[in-house]
This record gives C-alpha cells, sequence and structure tokens, in this order.
C-alpha cells in the first residue's frame, strides 16, 4: 500500500527534532479553538474509534510506513528462540519460586508451574498465528486493533506497556537482590532506605537505575547486536540452569516432599497466577515479526521452541529447590544461593547468583527491545505522540521509544519493591492475553463479506458465553473457599458454548501459512484459564490496575482519541464516519489504496472470500 496523499506526507516529513509537531501535530491541537470543538465532538469520536476496525493491508505497510526509516530483517528462528528464553527465563523462576514454595504451595509449586505453564503455551500459539499473518512490531496492539478495535486496542495497548515497564522493573530489583548475594551482603545494603517514604515504595534501588541504563545503550545500537549478546548470555544461563537442576537433585532430601501440597489446591493456583510473572516476555519476541526473515517459518519455531525449553527448565528447577530444602525454610529474595548453602555447597551459590544475574540482564534486554517496538507501531498509530514512532535511519531501531520506556522502567524499579510489581504484572499479561484468544476466534470466524448476520450473531452469543462463564468461574473462586456448587453452572457453560462455536458458527477464514490447531477449543480454553488465575490475584492489585486503567481512559479521551481520530481522517482510514455498525463489518479503508483493490486484498487472504 502506498503512502500517497496529503495527510501522509506530513507524516513523512517529520525529522528528528523536538517542536510541537512532533509530539501534536494533529488538527484538533493547532489551536485552543479547534481543541474545543474536538472536546464538544467526543462522542462522536469515541463511538467512530470504537467501531472502526483495521485491515492486515493498512496495518503492514500504511501504517508501518509512518515511522519514515524500515526496521532490518536480519533475525532469524535461532535468533528468536533464544530472544525467547532470555525474554523469560529470569526473575520469575529465580524470586519467586522461593516465594510461592514457602508461602502459598509448598513443593506442589512444580504443579503451579506447569498450570501457568499451559497458559502461556495456549498464547504462545495464539500469538504465533497474528505473528506469521501480520509480522509488525505492534504486536498484540496491532492484532487487536485489526480484530476487536481501535479502543479496545487502545486499552490493550496501555495494560501492554504498564506490563513491559513494571516487568522491566521487577527484574531490574531482583538483579540488584542477586548482586548482593554475590557480594555476600544484604540487598538492602545497596539500596537506600527511605523513612519518609511508605515501607513498599521506600526501598530506593540505584543499582537498578544503572542496570537500565546499561541495557538501554545496548538496546538502541543494534537488533542484530543485541541478540548476539543475547544468545551467548544465554547460552551461559543454560548452563548454570542444568547445573542447579543436577546439583540439586545430587542433594535431593525424599523427606522433603512427604507433605507435597500443604496449602491445598487454592494454593496451586493462587502462585499460579504470581508465577505466570515468570512467563512473561515471549511476547515480546512477536514483536521481532517485522524485523524476522521469514516470519512463517521463524516465527512458530522460536516461539513455540523457547516455550518449550522453558516450561521444562522451570519444573525441574522447581523440583530440585523443594527437594534441597523443606518449603519453610526457603528463602524468599535469593532461594537457589541460600538453598545449595543449607546443604553445604556454600561455593555454588556464587555460580547460581552469577547465572541469575546473566539472566536477568536477558530479560531486561529483550523486554527493551520488545518494549520500543510497542511503543513505535502504538505512536504510528497517533495513539501516542508521533516522536516515539521515529526509527533511526542508521541504526534501523526505535531509539525515542526505547529511551522513553527505560526511564520509566527505571523510576519505578527505583522506588517499588518486587512483590506489588509480580501481581500488578500478572494482571495486565493475563488480561492482555485473554484478549488475544478472543481476538483469534474472531479473526477465525468473522470476515466481513463472507460471514452472513446469523453466524455473526451466534459467533458474539458463543464468545460472551465463553467469557462471562470463565469470568463466573474465576469470580465463584475468589469468593467462595469451600463451595462447588457454582462450577456445576459455570463450567458447562463454558464447556457447550465452546461447542456450540465448533458445530454451528462455520469458518470464515484458513490461516495462510501456519495456524493455531484445534480451534476453537484452545483459544477458548486460553480465555478460560487466563480468566480463571486472575480470580487467584489479590483484591490490592485489582485497584492499582483500576487506578491504571482510569488514567488510561483519561488521557484517551482528552489526547489520544482525538490525535487517532485526526490522523485517520487525515489518511482516509476513517472516510466512513457516521456509517456506525457497517465500520465494524467492513473495516477502515485507507484512500491510499483503491477500495476494490483492497476488497480483493481481503479476498485473496481469506480463501472462502
Amino acid at each position: 500500500m502506498g503512502s500517497e496523499g496529503v495527510g501522509n506526507e506530513g507524516l513523512r516529513k517529520r525529522g528528528c527534532s523536538c517542536t510541537k509537531n512532533d509530539f501534536l501535530p494533529e488538527e484538533s491541537f493547532q489551536s485552543w479553538g479547534n481543541y474545543v470543538q474536538a472536546l464538544k465532538e467526543t462522542p462522536l469520536r469515541l463511538k467512530d474509534r470504537i467501531l472502526t476496525r483495521s485491515l492486515d493491508t493498512t496495518e503492514l505497510f500504511e501504517i508501518k510506513a509512518r515511522s519514515q526509516h524500515e526496521m532490518k530483517k536480519t533475525l532469524t528462528w535461532w535468533d528468536l528462540m533464544w530472544f525467547g528464553i532470555g525474554a523469560v527465563i529470569g526473575a520469575g523462576i529465580f524470586v519467586l519460586t522461593g516465594l510461592e514454595a514457602r508461602d502459598d504451595a509448598g513443593p506442589a509449586v512444580v504443579l503451579s508451574y506447569v498450570v501457568s505453564g499451559i497458559s502461556a503455551m495456549l498464547s504462545v500459539f495464539c500469538y504465533t498465528e497474528f505473528a506469521v499473518e501480520i509480522p509488525v512490531a505492534g504486536g498484540s496492539f496491532a492484532y487487536l486493533r485489526i480484530e476487536l478495535g481501535d479502543f479496545v486496542a487502545f486499552v490493550a495497548a496501555g495494560n501492554i506497556l504498564l506490563e513491559y515497564v513494571i516487568g522491566g522493573a521487577a527484574v531490574a530489583r531482583a538483579w540488584t537482590s542477586y548482586f548482593a548475594t554475590l557480594c555476600n551482603k544484604q540487598p538492602d545494603d545497596f539500596r537506600i532506605i527511605a523513612h519518609s517514604l511508605p515501607d513498599d515504595y521506600g526501598h530506593l534501588d540505584p543499582i537498578a537505575v544503572a542496570v537500565a541504563a546499561s541495557v538501554c545503550i545496548l538496546a538502541v545500537l543494534s537488533t542484530k547486536g543485541s541478540s548476539r549478546f543475547n544468545y551467548i548470555a544465554s547460552v551461559i544461563h543454560v548452563i548454570v540452569i542444568l547445573f542447579i537442576i543436577i546439583a540439586g537433585f545430587i542433594n535431593a532430601d525424599t523427606n522433603n516432599y512427604r507433605d507435597f501440597a500443604p496449602y491445598g489446591a487454592r494454593g496451586v493456583f493462587k502462585a499460579s497466577a504470581v508465577l505466570f510473572f515468570a512467563y512473561v516476555g515471549f511476547d515480546a519476541v512477536s514483536t521481532m515479526a517485522e524485523e524476522t526473515k521469514n516470519p512463517a517459518k521463524d516465527i512458530p519455531i522460536g516461539l513455540v521452541g523457547s516455550m518449550v525449553v522453558t516450561i521444562t527448565a522451570y519444573c525441574l528447577l522447581a523440583i530440585a529447590l523443594c527437594m534441597m530444602q523443606p518449603y519453610k525454610q526457603i528463602n524468599a529474595d535469593a532461594p537457589f544461593s541460600v538453598a545449595f548453602s543449607a546443604v553445604g555447597w556454600d561455593w555454588a551459590k556464587y555460580i547460581v547468583a552469577a547465572g541469575a544475574l546473566k539472566g536477568m540482564t536477558t530479560v531486561l534486554l529483550v523486554s527493551a527491545v520488545g518494549q520500543a517496538r510497542y511503543l513505535t507501531h502504538i505512536a504510528r498509530t497517533h495513539m501516542m505522540p508521533p516522536w516515539l514512532a521515529q526509527v533511526h535511519g542508521k541504526t534501523g531501531t526505535p531509539i525515542n521509544a526505547t529511551v522513553v520506556m527505560l526511564t520509566a522502567t527505571a523510576i519505578i524499579a527505583f522506588f517499588t519493591k518486587l512483590d506489588i510489581l509480580s501481581n500488578l504484572l500478572s494482571i495486565s499479561t493475563l488480561f492482555i492475553f485473554m484478549l488475544v484468544a478472543m481476538a483469534l476466534l474472531v479473526r477465525r470466524y468473522y470476515v466481513s463479506g463472507v460471514t452472513t448476520p446469523a453466524d455473526r450473531n451466534k459467533l458474539i452469543t458463543c464468545l460472551l458465553l465463553i467469557l462471562g462463564s470463565s469470568i463466573a468461574t474465576a469470580a465463584y473462586w475468589g469468593m467462595s473457599e469451600h463451595g462447588w456448587v457454582g462450577y456445576v453452572i459455570t463450567v458447562p457453560i463454558w464447556l457447550l458454548s465452546t461447542i456450540g462455536l465448533w458445530l454451528f458458527v462455520p469458518h470464515a477464514r484458513a490461516p495462510k501459512l501456519w495456524g493455531v490447531p484445534l480451534v476453537p477449543w484452545l483459544p477458548s480454553a486460553s480465555i478460560a484459564i487466563n480468566v480463571f488465575l486472575l480470580g487467584s490475584i489479590d483484591k490490592a492489585s485489582f485497584e492499582r490496575f483500576g487506578i491504571w486503567t482510569a488514567l488510561l481512559l483519561v488521557y484517551y479521551l482528552f489526547f489520544g482519541l482525538h490525535a487517532s481520530y485526526d490522523t485517520a481522517k487525515a489518511s482516509g482510514e476513517n472516510n466512513k464516519i457516521g456509517e456506525g455498525w457497517k465500520n465494524v463489518e467492513e473495516g477502515a479503508v485507507s484512500s491510499a489504496t483503491d477500495v476494490s483493490g483492497l476488497n480483493e486484498n481481503r479476498g485473496s487472504e481469506n480463501p472462502g472470500a
């Protein structure tokens, strides 16, 4: 798709300056009068953005062109697999395993890793199909914009950014903890205690800030260079993990496994919700699709392969830890290092700490690469300032977005304790993964011009029943500690609605290159598990999540809505304003491309069209 037209021409002329037009170039912000008029039109504009869906071709060509320079296609499946391993195996396993084994699950923490691993793997499959079909830097933001509309994509986008900032902050603080172990010190020996601040925010961490700054420099220089560093560090990390597993089984005491599940099933699922944090990061790999040489081959192998390795490693590490030491004696800050000291292998704790530091460094690096690409694509739509969408001509990396995201990461890491970060991160991540699974069902079962109104209504009904029964199951789990009657109602509703979707709604689209197996069962199960795990997270974390979402909506109503609306209007994306649900039926059509040509593209994408 070309980029002709007045609106796009203006978008492409901006350089690397820092003027008002780099941040608020849209018509609504050119004068106070324009802005007041835009605010008066908020209901109309909001309706348009809620009902507008993007097109594959728009995301792949027109939106991507707004970054002025192409990202360099340098990555293979080998790079992606090691990026996946580097992104995932970090603070989660080395910090949260001890905390959850001691306080929530006992030795059954291995089952918690299995449950959260299954949830993560289901999400990996959903992400993979999208990443192969729509290989752009926007990741789940782009996928949701195409299938669920502009507004849903923005709400998810805000939580995606929160996920990455908080995830990076949590890993940066955990880096300090293991560095302290390496130096035979306590973590707070390297932190500044500010007694005037609340305890959860008063342990100031300058080392976390320094680590984030170092990673930022590496991330902006080169994606391929980051890949090489990640590969070397991850290989060393895997060697350390193998050492921990083998040494742990050598020092195993099966008596420590006698009381396998001291906190029961509720403890297992509660730990699963928190330990989902340990699997966060693979979605960053999907944002690298734009820089992948052969997405159809490289992305499935890279994403699924890295997740299989990760789940296996996590389960073996959890077993080794709980066999070395009674669960009540496990240290929450540096569990593996202290466990080796307890069995007389004091020297081994230095190997563990060094390996953990390498692992957490790669997690930070891949997170930095991923979060910058998310922000870049969001800024391409002008939901965020377009200055953040600029890609540097020489490095081929989004420098502005990288620096902004890592600055936010460093600030939060400086103040906030790990337990607050991990719970809040899990909510954002589970919420986004649930939306991506729903988007995949919409993609397979709904195509404008192919799906009949009757089939569309069946699809909407089934989706609402799947989501509603999943929420009801999670809510009942959270409110009733010993009840079972609710599950007799909610679980069959989920099962019957999935069967109904399977039997009575015909597929409207077949994947061109790589598809999720067992549709609708796999994405429906992903929705149910993600929502169920949400029901195991504490109330305070949901309150923080609600506050963040409310702030997002305030920003959107006063800035993001009007900027994205004007941009769509200038490029012809929303030339169907006022047609209501017809926008949902047909998506947004760009003026830069002939309408009939786009319809032909749609038809070629969908064999049934």
